[in-house]
C-alpha cells in the first residue's frame, strides 16, 4: 500500500497527466475536436450517413489502396500536430520549465500524445475491423494500406519535426539580438496577452514532478527558472509566427488544390478534406486564442454575430444556379397571384392535349385487340443506396418481363437517388431502341453508378465553396461558377457515361412519340414547401385535382409548372443533369438551388414532400383518367424502394433524458417515410372511387442483412443498422447487399405477380 501511495503522486503529477488534465479544463475547443473525430471513427456519429466510411475506407482515384491511406496518415499527423502546436503556444507558459530543456517543443509533443495515441489504437482497430467485415480484405491488402497509413503519419511529423528544430529554440531562453525592436513591432493586444502569460509563469505554475525525455524515460523535474519580460514576449511572438507560417502553407495548398479541383488526381479523399478543415480550424483558433487571451470566447461570439449579421443581408451569401437558365434577365414574379396563374384551365388542357397525343402514341405499340397495362415507375430517393438499388430492380425486372416493363411505363417519379437510377436506366434503354452498342443489364453500369461522388463534393466544399471560388465554365451559351453543384453533376455525369448530358428538352421528341417514359421530377421550394413540376413539355396539368375548388378562392397552389414558370428565364435550355441535382439535394452536401425569381427561391429534396414519388403519379393519373380507362386493362404502380414498408416495430428502451427532450422532433423525423406511405395508401384507395379498373401495386424493398446476424457482431458501426448507409459512398459489402436484394423471397414474389400481370 506504501509502494502505491508513493506511486500515485508520481503519475497524477506527470507532466502527460497534468497536460490532459490541462486540455480538459482549459482546451474545449481542442478535446471537442478529438471528440467528433472518435465519435466518427468508432460510428457513434453519421453512421447513419456513412460518414464513418469515409475514414476507414478512403477512396482516391476510386480506389482503396496504399496511396489513399498514406493521405489519410499525412493528413491525421497534420492535425494531431495542430493540436501540439496550439496547446503548446496556449498553455506553455504554465509548464515554464520546458524553457530549461533542450528542445522543448519535441518534449511537450511526446508529453502531450496520450489522446493521439488513443486516437492511433481506436483508428487502427476500426479500420481492421471495418476492412475485414465490409470490404473482405485480405491479410496482406490490409497490411500493406495500414502500412500507408503509418507511412504518411511518420513522414508527415518528421516533416514538422524538422521545420520545428531549425525554428523553436529553447523557450524563456530565446537570445537573439534586436530583441527591443521585435517587442516594439507586436501589436498592443498581443503584447496584453503575453504580459498575462509571463505573470502565470511567475505566479500560476502547474505542478510538475516528472516528464518523459526524448527516450521516453521518466525524467524529474528540475528547479523552475523565470525569464524578463522582454524573453518572454520574444518566445511568444516566435511561436506565433510558426503558426502563421503553417497556417499559410496549408492555406496556399487548398488554393492550389481549389484551382485544379476538376482532375481527379487534386481531388484528396473526403476525409482528408474534413482533416484539412479540422486543421485550419484547431490552428486559427489556437491563434485566436493567443491574439484575445482571456476574452477570446467573447470576441468569438462578437465576430460570429457580424458576421452571421453580413451573411443575412447578402454580403457572403452564395446562390448555386441551375445550369441552362438565363439568370441575367428580368426574374420571374414568384407571389400569390402568379401562383393563382398555375390554375389556368386552359393551360392545363393545353398541355393535357400535348401529353395526351404522347399516350396515344404509347397505345399504338401494343395490339389494337388487347388492351395493355399502363405502368408507372415510382423510385424512393436514398442516396447512392437508391441509385444502384433502383437500377438494379429494374435490370431484373426488365429483363424477367422480357423488356415489356420499360415498353408498358408511361409514366417515371420519384425523388434524390432513385430517379438517378431510373433515369439512367431509362437512357441505357433508349439508347438501345436508338441502334446503339449498349446493354441496358450489363454489370458495368451497376459498377458506374455505385463509384464514389463524396470525395470531390467534399473537396469542393473545402477548396472551392470556402476559400476558391472565381473559376467559371459555359453551358447553353451562358457563365457558370464551378461550384460544388457543378461538381456534383461533373460526377453525376461520369457515373453515368455522360449519356444524360443534354438539355431537358432533348427527350420531348422521344418522349411524345413513346419511345420512352416521360420522367416528371418535383423537387420542394424551401421558401413555401410547394413542388416544381420539371418536365421535358409543360405540365400544368399536375394540379388538375385543384379545378374542383372554382369557387374557393383560399386554395393553395401545390406547385409551379416549370416550363411555363421559367419561359422567360429559357426554362427549355435547363440542363437535365441539373434537373436531377435539385430533386436530390442531400442536406449538407448538395446545395440548395437558387431560381431566377424574384424574390429569389430556393429548391431542394424531392423527398421533402412525396420520397416515393407515389402522389406524383397519382395525380398523373388523374389527369388523364378517363382516356385510361378506355384504352388500357388498368394500372400498375411499380414502387421502387430503398426502404421495408413494413418494417419492424422496435421496442423502445434506454430512453435518457436527452431522449426525452429531443422526442418531439426525432419521432417526426424517424417517421417522416411512415407518414408518406399512410398518404400514398390513401390516395391509392381513394382512386378506386374515381378510377374503375384494376390499380394493382408492386413493391420492391430494398432490405437490410438481418438475415446474417454474425455481420453485426462483425462491425460495431452496423451493430444497430444493417441497412447500407444514406450516403453518396457505398463499402463493397453494401454494393453486394443491394444487388443481391432483389434474391428475396418477398421481392421474387413480386417480381412473379409483375410478370404475371405484363403475359
Amino acid at each position: 500500500m506504501r509502494k502505491l501511495y508513493l506511486f500515485f503522486p508520481k503519475v497524477f503529477y506527470s507532466f502527460p497527466i497534468q497536460l490532459l488534465l490541462n486540455n480538459f479544463r482549459r482546451n474545449h475547443i481542442l478535446i471537442l475536436c478529438w471528440i467528433i473525430l472518435f465519435a466518427m471513427v468508432t460510428g457513434n456519429f453519421g453512421k447513419y450517413l456513412g460518414i464513418p466510411y469515409l475514414f476507414l475506407d478512403p477512396e482516391y482515384l476510386n480506389k482503396v489502396n496504399f496511396t489513399s491511406f498514406l493521405m489519410m496518415g499525412l493528413l491525421t499527423a497534420g492535425f494531431t500536430m495542430a493540436f501540439h502546436i496550439t496547446s503548446y503556444i496556449t498553455d506553455g507558459h504554465r509548464f515554464s520549465f520546458v524553457g530549461a530543456l533542450s528542445n522543448p517543443f519535441k518534449k511537450f509533443t511526446i508529453n502531450n500524445s496520450i489522446i493521439p495515441i488513443a486516437f492511433l489504437i481506436t483508428y487502427v482497430y476500426q479500420v481492421i475491423a471495418f476492412q475485414i467485415s465490409n470490404e473482405y480484405s485480405t491479410p496482406a491488402i490490409l497490411a500493406k494500406n495500414l502500412a500507408g497509413f503509418f507511412s504518411g503519419y511518420i513522414l508527415m511529423t518528421l516533416s514538422f519535426s524538422l521545420y520545428f528544430r531549425f525554428t523553436n529554440k529553447d523557450i524563456f531562453r530565446y537570445m537573439v539580438c534586436r530583441i527591443d525592436e521585435k517587442i516594439k513591432q507586436n501589436v498592443k493586444v498581443t503584447r496584453a496577452s503575453a504580459m498575462k502569460k509571463l505573470d502565470i509563469v511567475r505566479k500560476k505554475q502547474v505542478r510538475v514532478d516528472y516528464y518523459l525525455n526524448g527516450s521516453l524515460k521518466p525524467t524529474p523535474v528540475e528547479e523552475n527558472i523565470f525569464y524578463d519580460k522582454a524573453t518572454v514576449l520574444q518566445v511568444f511572438d516566435q511561436n506565433h509566427f510558426n503558426l502563421v507560417i503553417i497556417e499559410l502553407f496549408i492555406f496556399a495548398m487548398v488554393l492550389v488544390l481549389g484551382i485544379f479541383k476538376d482532375y481527379p488526381t487534386f481531388q484528396i479523399p473526403a476525409a482528408c478534406s474534413f482533416m484539412t478543415f479540422l486543421t485550419i480550424f484547431v490552428m486559427l483558433s489556437g491563434a485566436f486564442s493567443f491574439w484575445f487571451g482571456g476574452w477570446s470566447a467573447t470576441a468569438g461570439l462578437v465576430i460570429f454575430l457580424f458576421v452571421n449579421h453580413l451573411v443575412g443581408e447578402d454580403f457572403f451569401s452564395k446562390k448555386y444556379e441551375a445550369f441552362g437558365l438565363n439568370y441575367d434577365t428580368t426574374p420571374a414574379e414568384y407571389s400569390i397571384a402568379t401562383l393563382q396563374k398555375e390554375l389556368d384551365r386552359t393551360a392545363m388542357e393545353a398541355d393535357r392535349q400535348v401529353v395526351l397525343a404522347q399516350l396515344k402514341n404509347w397505345r399504338n405499340k401494343f395490339d389494337s385487340e388487347a388492351k395493355p397495362k399502363m405502368v408507372f415507375l415510382c423510385a424512393s430517393g436514398g442516396g447512392k443506396r437508391a441509385s444502384l438499388w433502383t437500377l438494379s430492380a429494374l435490370q431484373v425486372a426488365d429483363s424477367l418481363t422480357n423488356g415489356k416493363l420499360i415498353e408498358n411505363s408511361v409514366l417515371i417519379t420519384g425523388a434524390s437517388g432513385g430517379l438517378i437510377g431510373a433515369s439512367y436506366f431509362r437512357e441505357l434503354k433508349l439508347r438501345e431502341k436508338l441502334g446503339e452498342d449498349v446493354d441496358p443489364y450489363g454489370a458495368i453500369h451497376r459498377q458506374k453508378i455505385s463509384s464514389d461522388n463524396l470525395n470531390p463534393l467534399i473537396f469542393s466544399l473545402l477548396a472551392n465553396d470556402l476559400f476558391v471560388g472565381f473559376t467559371k465554365f459555359e453551358y447553353a451559351g451562358k457563365a457558370y461558377q464551378r461550384d460544388r453543384a457543378f461538381t456534383f453533376e461533373d460526377q453525376l455525369n461520369q457515373i453515368t457515361e455522360g449519356l444524360m448530358d443534354k438539355p431537358i428538352k432533348a427527350y420531348a421528341e422521344v418522349e411524345g412519340k413513346g419511345i420512352t417514359p416521360m420522367v416528371i421530377l418535383a423537387p420542394t421550394v424551401v421558401n413555401d414547401g410547394r413542388k416544381v413540376y420539371i418536365a421535358s413539355k409543360s405540365v400544368s396539368f399536375m394540379n388538375s385535382e385543384e379545378r374542383n375548388f372554382n369557387d374557393y378562392k383560399q386554395l393553395k397552389v401545390s406547385g409551379i409548372d416549370f416550363m411555363r414558370f421559367f419561359k422567360e428565364q429559357d426554362s427549355e435550355d435547363l440542363r437535365f443533369l441539373s434537373a436531377l441535382r435539385m430533386s436530390a439535394t442531400f442536406p449538407y452536401i448538395t446545395p440548395n438551388t437558387t431560381l431566377p425569381t424574384d424574390p429569389p427561391i430556393q429548391i431542394m429534396d424531392a423527398g421533402i414532400s412525396d420520397n416515393f414519388g407515389m402522389s406524383d403519379a397519382i395525380r398523373f393519373l388523374y389527369a388523364f383518367h378517363e382516356w385510361v380507362a378506355e384504352n388500357t386493362s388498368g394500372v400498375i404502380f411499380i414502387s421502387i424502394r430503398d426502404s421495408p414498408k413494413l418494417a419492424t416495430i422496435l421496442p423502445k428502451s434506454g430512453q435518457t433524458i436527452v431522449d426525452d427532450l429531443t422526442q418531439p422532433i426525432s419521432s417526426v423525423y424517424n417517421n417522416f417515410e411512415n407518414f408518406q406511405d399512410i398518404n400514398s395508401d390513401m390516395l391509392i384507395g381513394q382512386a378506386h372511387s374515381w378510377f374503375d379498373l384494376p390499380i394493382d401495386r408492386i413493391d420492391l424493398q430494398y432490405q437490410s442483412e438481418n438475415y446474417v446476424p454474425i455481420l453485426q457482431k462483425m462491425d460495431s458501426i452496423r451493430q444497430n443498422s444493417t441497412r447500407a448507409s444514406l450516403s453518396w459512398r457505398l463499402t463493397t459489402r453494401e454494393k453486394d447487399g443491394i444487388y443481391n436484394g432483389i434474391t428475396s423471397d418477398r421481392n421474387k414474389q413480386e417480381l412473379k405477380k409483375l410478370v404475371r400481370l405484363l403475359e
